[in-house]
């Protein structure tokens, strides 16, 4: 199955009961609303096909893996409604990634900002490049990273997501993120990065499916609640989004 619009795109293939669903977008793989839904989408429909064992999600490109949110649908937001309505569109994501009964490896193998590194966070099981730099900018642009704080959070706890956010202007390395538990592993290059992933996917397609529904439903005990909380998180943020600070601090970002 392939989704091409005019600035974006998603990709699903499945060979040997793996699936690789890959993201593009021409502004260093952002997303726009329309992205936010398809990938949503396309979680939601692998994760109910008998003949997918595992999921790998990957971005195009060898640079950037994701740099969160579109700015200029940020820009457009004219309202708390509008804004709300975006945000949740991350919140569905993650949640669509939470409940998918396959297991996500996350091939990360470029640098992840803001919504970005929500998206790493709700992976299962996550490799990286050394070039896999992390940021969340949010607080420099007059929001917060409230709508993907609960999944980051899980992932490196409370201490690691004040010092990432309070530090929105500063990249953490790969290394930070792995010391963090964000990644599981990195590698030097991009092509070590893909046979790690490849020898993982496999080796999960050798396991019983029922252990591996049951191990994904224990990794993520406790966000049964997460369906309502990312969603009040996205009425939050979609709120300050509105303000002239953060206005201001978009235009001159996407400079």
């Amino acid at each position: 199955m392939s989704l091409q619009k005019a600035t974006a795109a998603i990709t699903i293939s499945i060979d040997a009961t793996i699936a690789t669903i890959e993201f593009g977008h021409p502004a260093s793989n952002s997303f726009p609303s329309l992205l936010l839904k398809e990938l949503t989408s396309t979680f939601e429909t692998v994760g109910q096909n008998p003949e997918v064992a595992v999921v790998v999600l990957k971005s195009q490109g060898t640079a950037a893996f994701c740099a969160g949110a579109s700015f200029d649908e940020l820009l457009a937001v004219a309202n708390e409604a509008e804004g709300k309505t975006f945000f949740s569109g991350f919140a569905h994501l993650i949640n669509a990634m939470r409940k998918c009964p396959k297991l996500i490896i996350g091939r990360i193998q470029g640098k992840a900002i803001g919504g970005g590194v929500g998206i790493v966070a709700a992976c299962d099981y996550v490799l990286a490049s050394q070039e896999a730099s992390i940021k969340l900018s949010e607080l420099a642009i007059g929001i917060g990273p409230f709508v993907i704080e609960p999944a980051v959070s899980r992932k490196i706890g409370k201490t690691a997501l004040a010092e990432l956010s309070l530090a929105a202007q500063e990249w953490k390395s790969a290394t930070w993120a792995k010391e963090k538990g964000l990644y599981a592993n990195t590698f030097e290059s991009i092509e070590k990065l893909d046979e790690a992933v490849a020898e993982l996917a496999f080796q999960i397609t050798t396991y019983n499916s029922e252990a591996l529904a049951e191990l994904k439903k224990v990794l993520w005990e406790g966000t049964e609640h997460w369906d309502t909380l990312l969603i009040e998180r996205a009425a939050i943020t979609g709120k300050l989004v509105l303000s002239e600070a953060t206005k201001t601090a978009l235009a001159a970002f996407k400079k």
